[in-house]
């Protein structure tokens, strides 16, 4: 299902649904078609990645217009891009390959802890049902917010704060995807996983492991995908009691 068909009925309070704006922007989403085509055919199809759902996703959501302008002639680039507040819009390979892990079949409820640019929710916007992004950063957290809102994303709610707690009023999530790095897994998001559920998220300091972990009825399941390098997870995640 399209991400401007969806609608939702009931939202928390402290959440704000986008998606009903006059959208701006949307002509220029038509822009780069070619380079996103050759961006999955070149950086991520032939790495592997076989998943249609994410494929189509990667060539549908217009990435040039989540980084700055400086920027959109390199948005297709296979590196990561600044975005401001020292933080990153990963390379299209590990956004790429972070949502094919989750395994998305379009009915899940699920969390990214990291907005960011919006980048990544809107993938994810397009895979599930319903999106939960929580950004600590105030001003990327409210541009992501107003160019999800252009470009009618209808099923993702942002919201401002730190990640590191989840959302429990909206829990328990289907997927959860952390696009920061944390030194290790928070106990809070794993408890907010629904038996069944999966978690992306990459566990440790100057260079991380990319981990799965699925929540069955006896505990959890991890497995180690790859070695990453994403931004570090701030506020609560660097606490010297969350290493313990």
């Amino acid at each position: 299902m399209a991400p401007m068909s969806r609608a939702l009925a009931t939202l928390a309070p402290t959440l704000v649904l986008v998606g009903m704006g006059l959208r701006p922007e949307v002509g220029l989403a038509q822009d780069f078609q070619q380079e996103r085509s050759q961006m999955v055919e070149q950086q991520i199809r032939q790495r592997g990645i076989s998943s249609d759902g994410v494929l189509s996703a990667m060539r549908e959501v217009p990435r040039h217009l989540f980084v700055d302008r400086s920027h959109r002639e390199q948005a297709y680039d296979d590196r990561a891009l600044p975005i401001g507040d020292a933080q990153t819009i990963p390379q299209p390979y590990l956004v790429a390959l972070m949502a094919s892990l989750l395994e998305l079949g379009g009915d899940e409820k699920g969390l990214e802890v990291g907005t960011g640019s919006g980048y990544q929710a809107a993938i994810l916007a397009v895979l599930a049902d319903r999106v939960y992004s929580i950004e600590i950063h105030d001003e990327l957290g409210r541009q992501a917010r107003r160019k999800l809102r252009e470009l009618g994303y209808e099923n993702v709610m942002v919201s401002i704060g730190d990640g590191y707690g989840g959302l429990p009023a909206e829990a328990p999530f289907d997927a959860i995807l952390v696009t920061a790095a944390p030194r290790r897994t928070p106990q809070p998001l794993l408890e907010q996983l629904r038996v069944g559920g999966r978690m992306v998220i990459p566990v440790g300091e100057y260079f991380q492991d990319l981990l799965v972990i699925t929540r069955t009825a006896d505990g959890y399941e991890q497995s180690r995908v790859d070695l990453v390098r994403l931004e570090p997870m701030t506020g609560e995640a660097q606490k010297p009691d969350r290493d313990r």
